[in-house]
C-alpha cells in the first residue's frame, strides 16, 4: 500500500474515533432509546439504511460496550414505531414520525427499506446475543408481511410504492414513475438479505418453523430476481418495469397471440445493478461478465474516485449539486463504493476491490486534509465535494476498506 494511501485511512479513523460520539442521542419525547444519527449534519433524526449503515463503521472506532445501548436503540425507536398494519416510518425524531397515509385503502407512501433484521443481525453478532430481540422479533416478521402484502407483484418481485423517499432519490428507474411500477433492483437486493438475515435471527431464537419459511422466501425471491432481472443480451441485472396493461381474457385484438411476460428490462446503466454481487445471488459467471463488461468500463461507470451513480453515457446523467433529491445521476457516493467494493470481495475480484477501496480512502483523505469534513457526494473526476459539507454517515465505511486493505497487506 501506498504510503499516501495509509496516511489517508489513518487520518479518517483519526477523524471517525474523535468524532464518532457526535452521532449518539439520548432518548427523548417519543424515543424512549437511545439511538444513532448518521452524522454531525443531523440534529436528532433516526434514519432507516443511514444508521444501520454508518453503525458498520462506528463499530469499527467505538467502545463495544458504550456503542451497544445506542445501536440496538436505533432497531428498538423504531419497532416501537410500527403501526398495526407493520408499517414501520423511514425517518422519526422526538417529535414526530409518520408511517404513510391510506388513499382510497390503498398504500400510498413508502415505508423504512428492508434493513431492520439485517442492523438486528448484526448487532446480535457483534454483542454475541440475540436475547435483547426475543420479545420484538414477531414486529419484524409482521414487517416483512407487509411487503408481501402490499408490495409483492405477479413476477415474484417487489415493487416501491411510489418514487418517495426511496434511498437513491432520482434514481430513473424509478423516479417520476408510476406508483407500484419499478421492481427496483436496489429494493429486491435489499429485501432478499433481510428475509435471510430474518431467518437466521429466527433460527438463534430457536423458532424454526418461522426460520425455514423466510429461507424459502428468500430462495423464492432469489429465483426471481435471477428470473426477470437478469440480462443474457448485455451480460448485467437491471430493475424492471411491471407497468403494462392487464391481459384481458376477453379481449379481440391481442387474444391470437397475448403477452407471456410479466415484466420488461429497464437498461439503465445504474450504480444499484451490481447489488446481485452483494447480495451474493448472481453466478460466479454472471459476476465475471458484470465486472469484466461494465465495471471495468470506463466509459460507463469506472471513474477515478470510484463508481458512477449512473454511467456517463446515459440521457440523465448530470454532476448537479441538489438536495431533496439529492444527485445519484453521475457522483461518487461513498455507499454506492462501499457496497460495490463488498460485492467484488464476496466473487473474489481482489484487484478491482483493491483498487477501489484505494479510491475511496484517498477520496474521503483528501477532503479531510482540503476541508477538515466529508461531503455527501462527489465529482467522480475531480474528487471535488459537491453537496452539503459535514456529512459523516456512510462516508466511514471507507474505514471498513481501509482495515481490507491493511489485511490483505498482511496476507501477502
Amino acid at each position: 500500500m501506498k504510503n499516501e494511501i495509509r496516511a489517508y485511512g489513518e487520518a479518517i479513523r483519526a477523524y471517525a474515533r474523535k468524532n464518532y460520539r457526535a452521532c449518539f442521542r439520548e432518548p427523548s419525547g417519543i424515543m424512549k432509546h437511545r439511538f444513532i444519527v448518521p452524522g454531525s449534519t443531523y440534529s436528532d433524526s433516526l434514519w432507516d439504511w443511514d444508521s444501520w449503515l454508518v453503525d458498520l463503521a462506528l463499530r469499527r472506532v467505538a467502545d463495544g460496550e458504550e456503542i451497544l445501548p445506542y445501536e440496538q436503540g436505533c432497531v428498538l425507536n423504531f419497532l416501537d414505531a410500527m403501526d398495526g398494519r407493520g408499517r414501520i416510518p423511514i425517518m422519526m425524531t422526538p417529535r414526530e414520525c409518520s408511517t404513510g397515509e391510506d388513499e382510497n385503502g390503498e398504500e400510498r407512501y413508502n415505508i423504512h427499506k428492508p434493513c431492520i433484521a439485517q442492523h438486528a443481525l448484526f448487532i446480535s453478532d457483534a454483542c454475541g446475543n440475540v436475547e435483547w430481540l426475543r420479545d420484538r422479533f414477531s414486529q419484524i416478521l409482521r414487517f416483512l408481511d407487509w411487503y408481501r402484502e402490499n408490495a409483492l407483484h405477479e413476477s415474484g418481485l417487489y415493487v416501491w410504492i411510489s418514487d418517495n423517499a426511496i434511498g437513491v432519490d432520482n434514481d430513473p428507474c424509478t423516479f417520476y414513475r408510476p406508483r407500484k411500477s419499478s421492481a427496483s433492483i436496489y429494493l429486491n437486493c435489499l429485501l432478499y438479505r433481510e428475509l435471510l438475515s430474518a431467518a437466521e435471527l429466527a433460527a438463534r431464537l430457536s423458532r424454526p418453523s418461522e426460520a425455514a419459511d423466510l429461507a424459502a422466501r428468500a430462495e423464492a425471491l432469489r429465483a426471481a430476481i435471477r428470473t426477470h432481472c437478469w440480462d443474457e443480451r448485455d451480460g448485467a441485472y437491471y430493475s424492471v418495469d411491471v407497468n403494462l396493461v392487464p391481459i384481458d381474457p376477453n379481449g379481440t385484438w391481442h387474444a391470437g397471440c397475448p403477452r407471456h411476460w410479466s415484466t420488461l428490462l429497464q437498461r439503465f446503466d445504474v450504480w444499484s445493478n451490481f447489488l446481485p454481487l452483494w447480495a451474493g445471488i448472481a453466478t460466479e459467471e454472471e459476476a465475471r461478465r458484470m465486472v469484466e463488461g461494465h465495471y471495468k468500463n470506463e466509459r460507463t461507470f469506472l471513474a477515478p474516485y470510484g463508481v458512477r451513480t449512473l454511467g456517463r453515457q446515459e440521457k440523465m446523467y448530470a454532476i448537479i449539486k441538489s438536495g431533496n433529491p439529492s444527485c445519484w445521476l453521475g457522483p461518487i457516493w461513498g455507499i454506492a463504493n462501499y457496497m460495490v467494493f463488498c460485492g467484488l470481495v464476496r466473487y473474489g475480484f481482489t484487484a478491482e476491490a483493491r483498487d477501489l477501496a484505494e479510491k475511496t480512502v484517498t477520496l474521503f483523505g483528501k477532503d479531510l486534509a482540503a476541508c477538515g469534513e466529508l461531503h455527501e457526494y462527489y465529482h467522480p473526476d475531480t474528487g471535488e465535494g459537491i453537496m452539503n459539507p459535514g456529512f459523516q454517515n456512510w462516508n466511514l465505511l471507507s474505514i471498513n476498506m481501509y482495515e481490507w486493505l491493511l489485511a490483505e497487506e498482511e496476507k501477502a
